[in-house]
C-alpha cells in the first residue's frame, strides 16, 4: 500500500500561489492524497491558487474526486481574511464539481465563509472513512481551533491541519474556538496506535513534518497533564 498511496505535501508561496505575497507569508500547506492504481485523488485544505493545485494533480497522472477541508478559515478554504479575498473551493468547484468533504460541526461555517451551496458539501462525523481508490483516510474530529476541525489518518500519516502544529497548536481565540476542546483533542491525538508522522496545516517550524513521538516529546503543548494544568500554563 505504501507504493500505492500518491501523497504530496505542498507549500504555499513555493510549490503552488508563486508570487503571491499573501501564500507566502500565510506558509500553508495543501495536501494532495490519492491512489496511484485507481488514478483518483483528494486536496486537502485548497486556497490560493487553487488551478495550481488541480495541475499538479493532473501533471502526475491524478484524477480529482473530491476535497478536504481540515476546518473553515479563508487560508484553508478560500473567502475574506485581512482585507484579502483568497480564492478556495468555490473556485476549484468552477473548475471541476467534487464532493467537499467538512465535519458535520464545521458544515455552515464552511457555507458562510466560502459561499459554496451546503449541496457541494459532505458532512462526516468523528471516525468516518473515505475511501479514494482503495486508500481509506480516516477523518477525525478535533475540535477546539474551530468547532468542526478534523484531521486526517491515512496509513502511517497524520495530517493534523491547524489543531497540532510540530511546535505548537492551534489558536482558540478565533470565533468558535475552545481552549478545553483543544486539550482534549490533542490528548486524543496523542493515543493514536503506532507512530504516525505529523504534517500540519502550516510550516512554522523548520521541518515540514516529524513522528508523533517527537512531536510528544518537544512540543509544549504535550506538558500539561490536566485541564487543570493546561489552564494554569495558558491561562485558558
Amino acid at each position: 500500500m505504501a507504493d500505492q498511496l500518491y501523497f504530496r505535501q505542498l507549500l504555499a508561496g513555493r510549490d503552488f500561489a508563486v508570487g503571491d505575497p499573501v501564500a507566502t507569508q500565510m506558509v500553508n500547506f495543501a495536501y494532495l492524497i490519492g491512489d496511484r492504481e485507481s488514478g483518483e485523488a483528494v486536496i486537502v485544505d485548497p486556497a490560493y491558487a487553487v488551478g495550481d493545485l488541480v495541475q499538479v494533480l493532473q501533471d502526475d497522472g491524478m484524477r480529482l474526486v473530491g476535497v478536504l477541508a481540515t476546518h473553515h478559515h479563508p487560508d484553508h478554504v478560500g473567502g475574506d481574511m485581512m482585507g484579502f479575498s483568497l480564492p478556495g473551493i468555490a473556485e476549484l468547484l468552477a473548475i471541476q464539481q467534487v464532493p467537499i468533504h467538512v465535519n458535520t460541526e464545521e458544515t455552515e461555517w464552511v457555507r458562510r465563509v466560502t459561499g459554496v451551496s451546503g449541496t457541494d458539501l459532505r458532512a462526516h462525523d468523528h471516525d468516518d472513512v473515505l475511501s479514494v481508490g482503495a486508500v481509506d483516510i480516516r477523518l477525525l474530529h478535533t475540535p477546539g481551533h474551530t468547532p468542526g476541525s478534523q484531521c486526517f489518518l491515512v496509513g502511517d500519516r497524520l495530517v493534523s491541519g491547524d489543531t497540532l502544529f510540530l511546535e505548537g497548536c492551534g489558536r482558540t481565540d478565533f470565533p468558535g474556538g475552545d481552549a478545553d476542546a483543544i486539550y482534549r483533542s490533542l490528548q486524543s491525538l496523542a493515543t493514536l496506535p503506532g507512530d504516525p508522522v505529523v504534517y500540519p496545516g502550516h510550516q512554522y517550524s523548520a521541518e515540514p513534518s516529524a513522528a508523533l513521538s517527537h512531536v510528544k516529546d518537544t512540543n509544549f503543548v504535550f506538558r500539561p497533564r490536566s485541564l487543570d494544568e493546561w489552564h494554569r500554563m495558558f491561562g485558558a
